[in-house]
């Protein structure tokens, strides 16, 4: 007995052992993995500007004296300003001479310097034909230099910055011209095939109007589902068969929700393509059976006295269930609701399907304006040969896994402070 004893004694120590080291295991996981999408992420939140002086000549703005003034609002619009940041570097380097030193040299601006030049004179005709100092944009491979990432003793045929580009650099950041900052532009601007302009805010946007999309539709309709169900529904095999098809529908893959709302959404309804109105659509079709089956176990862990009660003061079935049941189970409700909404925001699959892929710039301001959403967003940049894109796809996952804690904080937040114990 006591050799039977001590073996079971060592078994007990070895699976409590066991569970230990998978949970450590788990835990370390989980650590390299969110260490790696921060360190690789960081750098994505930290941009370089370089100044530049220019001069706006009219030449190069193709404007004349004799213009009136919508002539020569569109004569500024079309102005040849890459030529003007081109004259400036040649300014300041003026032994670069050949062509191909001239397009390396110019390689150092980012594209996104001519859009910020055009909107500047757009804005203040008056300063054609004259000098000044602009704060503009430096591209992403400057940024990658100073960040470390790109380093001088690599050969120079195995890095994008040849060696005289790294020099101008040095000689740019030496007179003070090259700053560091806080990546303002990555929060407050859309999608750009330049990675030094792209930003997320568009994909922001697009996942806030999917997610109120999502909420309308889903909430009302499952809540109305559980409460209907475990409250009037008669029970027979009708209602069986429903709740396990809503069962089965918890465990469909999402990609067949995305397969559903291409089917009905777009080919039958002919509803806008990559909107946040069908990504919505879609994901409240996914959603729901999550919140019909947890709504329904909130319901049920009401005590079935304060049921009885209601009914001995004469109230009728309808107020018992929308006056007492439903109030009581709602932290439940809303605790399965956020974790469904959760889950919906970071979904990808169901909407690569119904077209929510597209390359979008602009800011979505409705839900039938084309859109992406951030994990689709994320699987784009992932997808692009740009190495600075890297950086952007790890500083999107920060800010999506900032939105899924919040919410689940907000679950959990809920569930203690309104949790009722019978």
């Amino acid at each position: 007995m006591r050799a039977r004893l001590k073996r079971r004694h060592r078994r007990e120590r070895g699976f409590q052992f066991a569970g230990l080291a998978a949970i450590l295991t788990a835990m370390a996981g989980l650590l390299v993995l969110l260490v790696s999408i921060l360190v690789g992420g960081l750098p994505a939140f930290s941009t370089t500007d370089l100044d530049l002086e220019l001069h706006l000549t009219s030449e190069h703005l193709g404007v004349q004296e004799d213009m009136d003034r919508a002539t020569r609002s569109a004569a500024i619009a079309r102005g040849d300003y890459g030529a003007i940041v081109r004259d400036a570097l040649r300014e300041r380097f003026p032994e670069v001479s050949s062509r191909r030193e001239v397009r390396a040299l110019s390689r150092l601006v980012s594209a996104g310097a001519r859009g910020e030049l055009r909107a500047l004179m757009t804005e203040d005709p008056s300063l054609i034909d004259q000098r000044i100092t602009l704060r503009v944009p430096a591209d992403d491979e400057v940024d990658r230099y100073l960040d470390g990432q790109i380093r001088r003793d690599v050969p120079e045929s195995q890095r994008r910055l040849s060696d005289a580009q790294l020099g101008w650099i040095d000689a740019l950041r030496e007179e003070g011209r090259l700053h560091q900052s806080f990546n303002l532009r990555f929060l407050r601007s859309g999608d750009s095939r330049e990675p030094e302009l792209a930003g997320i805010w568009g994909a922001a946007v697009g996942s806030f109007l999917t997610l109120i999309v999502t909420l309308l539709i889903a909430f009302p309709l499952g809540v109305s589902a559980a409460v209907y169900l475990e409250e009037f529904a008669p029970r027979n095999r009708w209602t069986s068969l429903i709740e396990v098809n809503i069962n089965n529908l918890a465990a469909v893959p999402s990609i067949v929700f995305g397969l559903l709302g291409l089917a009905v959404f777009l080919n039958v309804f002919h509803l806008p393509r990559s909107a946040p109105l069908v990504g919505g659509m879609t994901l409240a079709l996914m959603t729901l059976p999550t919140i019909i089956i947890t709504s329904r176990v909130s319901i049920q862990a009401v005590p079935p006295s304060i049921r009885e009660a209601a009914r001995g003061l004469g109230a009728s079935p309808l107020q018992v269930v929308l006056h007492h049941a439903l109030p009581l189970a709602l932290p439940g409700i809303l605790t399965a609701t956020i974790i469904g909404m959760a889950r919906a925001l970071g979904e990808t699959a169901p909407l690569l399907m119904i077209g929510m892929v597209a390359f979008i710039v602009d800011i979505p301001g409705s839900v039938t304006d084309p859109s992406t959403v951030l994990p689709v967003q994320i699987f784009l940049w992932a997808d692009s040969p740009e190495r600075a894109f890297v950086e952007k796809t790890s500083g999107a996952i920060i800010i999506l896994l900032g939105f899924l804690i919040a919410m689940n904080a907000t679950a959990i937040w809920l569930r203690a402070k309104f949790e009722k114990k019978w």
